[in-house]
């Protein structure tokens, strides 16, 4: 349990190949949007998929290794702690993997 009683949740949100390298999809997890990211070296992240600002689609932007840039208004979010280096509101981040299937594993609460 976490800090805010919310027990971790594990989604397998499907194969890792859905999200092409180097783009994001968005999934709908427990009534929440995430941006699933996968990097061009494999790694993936995850982020809430919409941008604080003015409710850009994250899950569209441009990524490179640290960062997602919102296609609206050009804020930019670290990939890892979904912290802005713009100046915006952080974004959630969450614990994504890939599990020895290939699929996507989520983890939700408790985070």
């Amino acid at each position: 349990m976490s800090a805010t009683g919310a027990a971790a949740a594990s989604h397998i949100l499907g194969p890792v190949d859905q999200v092409p390298l180097g783009e994001g999809r968005a999934f709908a997890v427990d009534g929440e949007q995430v941006a699933v990211f996968r990097l061009r070296d494999g790694t993936v992240r995850a982020l809430a998929a919409v941008c604080p600002h003015r409710g850009g689609p994250i899950a569209d932007g441009t990524i490179d290794r640290q960062q997602v840039i919102c296609p609206l208004h050009q804020h930019a979010f670290d990939l890892t702690s979904g912290c802005s280096t713009t100046g915006a509101e952080p974004l959630q981040a969450y614990r994504v993997s890939v599990d020895g299937e290939q699929n996507l594993v989520l983890e939700t609460g408790g985070v």
